[in-house]
């Protein structure tokens, strides 16, 4: 039994999949990072300095002047966090999305190229030869 775990836990299907999710890990922080420090900050510069993280909507109790007094008081939409996930999902969408063009672009590549035509070896061109001379005497 720990034989056949071994082999499935180290098939290549595993092991690519494992690959993928640690860089896939680093690839969300990567991201993260670009929006919160970069992006988010260029939005507020435009905005007038709008903070889109502390953006909600108070549905229950007394207005308040933070995210999180507001969410103790009661109910409360944050808004503002979902823009900042929506912006960092459009990114990795389109980050994603031209990784696989250009993979797509690099197999039309390689289909498209010619299959190199095998050399006939010379015993055989010397046996064709000899078959289409003996086809034209008959």
């Amino acid at each position: 039994m720990l034989k056949e775990f071994r082999e499935f836990a180290l098939k290549g299907n595993m092991v690519d999949l494992a690959i993928g999710v640690i860089i896939g890990g680093a690839f969300g922080g990567l991201v993260n990072s670009i929006v919160n420090d970069i992006i988010m900050p260029i939005i507020g510069l435009v905005t007038g300095g709008i903070d889109f993280s502390n953006m909600y909507i108070q549905l229950a109790g007394e207005p308040k002047g933070t995210l999180a007094a507001a969410r103790e008081a009661g109910a409360t939409i944050a808004y503002g966090n979902f823009v900042t996930l929506l912006i960092n999902f459009m990114i990795i969408a389109w980050v994603l999305f031209l990784v696989v063009k250009g993979m797509n672009q690099m197999k039309k590549k390689e289909e498209a190229a010619p299959a190199a035509v095998a050399e006939i070896p010379a015993d055989q061109a010397l046996l064709t030869e000899i078959r289409d001379l003996l086809a034209k005497k008959a």
